[in-house]
């Protein structure tokens, strides 16, 4: 029987996920510590969502193996599909910025992204090392933005979730753009990505353009179909051993857990 496990921290897409997860037979664990219990270790058939630290802490003792974007997959796109520029460079680097960037982390919440004025407004090195990497953005304003879940490199479910920045959300098959969305998301090489990750595009200057990619694992399901969703998030996060030869490149690096 397949385990999902879930983070203390429950959210509205951890509780769908759940719900979908019993509707098919499946359990549902939630771990209320950031040490896993004996009896939940190397368990057959698990699965987990949760937030990226949360998942680095518990995943190595779970024995999963956690799917992600490469840090460089958005900076290595062509103009063409991001409708701006985008570098991967370090934290160290994007201090020396004097002009406002949006910045980010690649695949997790080290600091908040955002735009920064300067880079004299990111994190020091205090807070964050040196060496980690950043994606540095032109600024762009984004008309709508949506939610895509992709299962070998198709849309299996998708939704919208902002307009003109605000939070705005319906299910993909509502919205008068889908087949917009849907054509412009057959656009991107499903080579360079997982086989199962999320990616969010939007729309800017009367064109489409990628917004980032996220891991399925730890992303919000807005308006997505939960079952769908959930197909995603089993394929994203699954033990080891299971991982498909083709994903191998993709497996996040958690730091090794030290077991007593």
């Amino acid at each position: 029987m397949r385990t999902l496990f879930l983070s203390p921290r429950i959210t509205a897409t951890g509780k769908a996920l759940a719900a979908a997860a019993v509707r098919r037979g499946m359990r549902t664990r939630t771990l209320h510590d950031w040490r896993v219990p004996e009896e939940f270790r190397d368990v057959p058939g698990g699965s987990l969502y949760a937030g990226p630290l949360f998942a680095d802490a518990v995943a190595g003792e779970l024995g999963l193996g956690l799917l992600e974007a490469p840090q460089a997959w958005l900076a290595a796109l062509p103009r063409e599909l991001t409708a701006r520029q985008i570098e991967l460079t370090t934290v160290a680097e994007a201090r020396a910025l004097r002009r406002p960037a949006f910045v980010k982390p690649p695949n997790d919440k080290s600091f908040p992204a955002r735009v920064y004025p300067d880079g004299s407004g990111l994190p020091g090195p205090d807070a964050v090392d040196d060496d980690t990497q950043v994606l540095v953005s032109d600024i762009v304003t984004f008309t709508a933005e949506y939610r895509l879940f992709l299962l070998d490199g198709a849309v299996v479910t998708g939704s919208r979730y902002a307009v003109r920045g605000e939070l705005d959300v319906a299910p993909l098959e509502r919205d008068p753009c889908r087949e917009q969305v849907l054509a412009f998301a057959a656009r991107l090489d499903p080579a360079g990505l997982p086989s199962a990750i999320v990616v969010d595009v939007g729309s800017v200057d009367g064109g489409w353009a990628v917004v980032e990619a996220n891991a399925a694992w730890a992303s919000g399901h807005y308006a997505c179909d939960e079952d769908a969703v959930l197909d995603v998030v089993l394929r994203a996060a699954r033990p080891r051993g299971q991982v498909l030869a083709r994903d191998a490149g993709f497996l996040r690096h958690s730091p090794s857990v030290v077991r007593r």
